[in-house]
């Protein structure tokens, strides 16, 4: 288990552990990989960042986890695993959020990206993103770091 604090200095609690904070989290948070690249989105607020947003009513985290990549880069999901959860203790409330690992099989261009502004494939995540302005709060802390290393393993 890690605990560090986010962007916002909120507390963070993140956990490779099947689903320690909740069995019916919120919130989902998916790293791709598109043909040895990753898969990012350009949210219209906050920059670049991987995939991810809340889960609807009905539906469970890795249904939403299927639709939010769909839905943000067009892509379509061939595997995904589990790879952690975390919790923020945040200042207003609290957020249980799953973290996902997914190999896309295609990306289908789209009419809309909903809030986003569609796909983006990178080589490599930059080592400098905690300071580059284009990317998102959502990759600016050891939420990220811990999830790529984890991913790795599971990769290897």
């Amino acid at each position: 288990m890690f605990i560090f604090r986010d962007y916002y200095h909120n507390e963070i609690t993140f956990s490779y552990s099947n689903h320690p904070f909740s069995k019916d989290p919120r919130h989902v948070w998916v790293i791709c990989r598109y043909k040895d690249r990753w898969l990012l989105t350009k949210h219209k607020d906050r920059g670049i960042e991987f995939p991810g947003g809340k889960v609807e009513e009905g539906e469970s985290a890795e249904q939403a986890a299927h639709r939010e990549v769909m839905e943000e880069t067009g892509a379509v999901i061939e595997t995904i695993r589990y790879v952690g959860q975390y919790h923020v203790a945040g200042k207003a409330s609290h957020v249980v959020k799953n973290v996902y690992f997914a190999d896309i099989q295609m990306i289908e261009k789209q009419d809309t990206y909903f809030e986003t502004n569609g796909p983006i494939l990178l080589e490599e995540i930059p080592k400098n993103v905690k300071h580059n302005k284009r990317f998102s709060f959502i990759m600016k802390d050891d939420v990220l770091v811990h999830s790529l290393a984890r991913v790795k393993e599971i990769i290897e």
